[in-house]
């Protein structure tokens, strides 16, 4: 990568929320819009809101742009082919949809493993799935490491297993959880993985092809967009697999998408990696690199000082290493509520968060339900070292 550091000032002016006083510090929550995304989702409204699939002009050029969008997106995350990208409306649903499809073909007594610290989305799609004879089992992290050890999927693992469901990064840790690794290990046990990657897809680069997995799913308005959200599968995983749609409707991925999809809205997420590939020189690596060595700086900064402090657990990577962790940072401090933290923060026009962040299953297996969950600071490239040190300065007032 070439020597150069992210234009943090140029970074700002793309997301016009920044200009108001507000440091948002809630960015695993959602993220601000970027303009060019505003930008396209007028253009969509404005110039092609007509049905697709006509013989007229508008209707072609509608379906034109919308095969673009579709086609930058399976660029960004590195798909083989634009029919394993399907647009939703939210993590959730997709990941719901894909349950009840996929599920059509297993048998009672075959098995799924969770993890403890996935969001609720990525497990309650395969609990449910319990009252058709399936086996959930749960790989728990290791509560000293806050990781997940490959050794304890081992041991979960048989020919029952069909899918292992798994977060590449916890929105509560801001662990990166080793999916390639992972993957190869399910693999080898004939069974499928199904990565929920919202907490990841606004820090790095998602490589579908490398990281081998045969499910990704993450949402867009945590990555700069719109309320939206993205899905990856496997081509022949689709093809093969029955659909929700109308029986009539057999092509992939219009099977797995009742209705029509939000036609702006998915215009609108070309934008984002268009925007990406910008700060890298046009190049999408770059772009993220730099966005994770800046991160890295800005976690650090705040890591240092929650470090410091005695009375602060950090509940995750204690190390800003971008190789290990993401920019989301969550702890508990020995003498006050986390709500009691945040509320006072509040009046200084910083947003952050407390709770459990529908990760009931990890809160309540750390014992953190009694603080009434984490503190979660959630940084992002547009964020800079000014905010945080406003942060610091607040917390050094409440936090002694």
């Amino acid at each position: 990568m070439k020597n150069k550091s992210l234009d943090i000032e140029w970074v700002r002016q793309q997301f016009p929320a920044l200009k108001n006083k507000m440091a948002f510090m809630d960015n695993a929550g959602g993220s601000q819009t970027l303009k060019p995304v505003i930008d396209r989702i007028t253009e969509y409204l404005t110039e092609y809101d007509v049905q697709l699939g006509a013989s007229y002009h508008t209707s072609q050029l509608a379906s034109e742009k919308l095969d673009l969008a579709k086609i930058t997106i399976k660029n960004w995350i590195n798909a083989k082919h634009p029919e394993e990208v399907m647009i939703g409306s939210s993590t959730t649903m997709l990941l719901r949809i894909l349950s009840l499809c996929i599920s059509q073909n297993w048998q009672e007594n075959d098995e799924v493993i969770i993890t403890n610290c996935d969001h609720e989305a990525n497990m309650a799609p395969w609990r449910d799935l319990q009252k058709l004879g399936i086996k959930i089992n749960t790989w728990k992290l290791n509560k000293d490491s806050y990781r997940l050890e490959l050794n304890d999927l081992e041991d979960l693992m048989t020919e029952n297993t069909k899918l292992v469901a798994v977060t590449h990064t916890s929105n509560i840790l801001g662990t990166i959880n080793p999916v390639k690794d992972i993957a190869k290990l399910v693999h080898s046990h004939n069974a499928l993985i199904c990565v929920d990657g919202v907490a990841f897809a606004p820090h790095r680069l998602i490589d579908v092809q490398d990281l081998d997995v045969d499910f990704y799913v993450f949402s867009t308005y945590k990555t700069f967009g719109p309320h939206q959200a993205v899905f990856y599968g496997k081509l022949a995983l689709l093809t093969n697999m029955n659909g929700i749609n109308h029986a009539f409707i057999e092509s992939v991925p219009y099977k797995f998408q009742p209705g029509n999809l939000n036609y702006e809205l998915s215009y609108s997420l070309a934008a984002i990696p268009d925007y990406i590939r910008k700060i890298g020189d046009n190049n999408l690596t770059e772009g993220f690199e730099m966005i994770a060595i800046y991160e890295q700086e800005l976690a650090n900064q705040l890591l240092d000082y929650l470090n410091s402090n005695h009375k602060i657990k950090i509940i995750g990577e204690i190390s800003a290493d971008k190789d290990l962790r993401v920019a989301t940072i969550s702890f508990i401090h020995s003498d006050l509520k986390s709500n009691r933290i945040v509320e006072q923060v509040d009046a200084f026009n910083i947003g952050i968060r407390f709770g459990d962040f529908y990760a009931v299953e990890l809160i309540d297996d750390l014992g953190l339900r009694q603080y009434n969950g984490v503190v979660r600071v959630s940084l992002v490239h547009y964020n800079n070292s000014h905010e945080v040190d406003k942060l610091i300065g607040v917390f050094k007032s409440i936090l002694s």
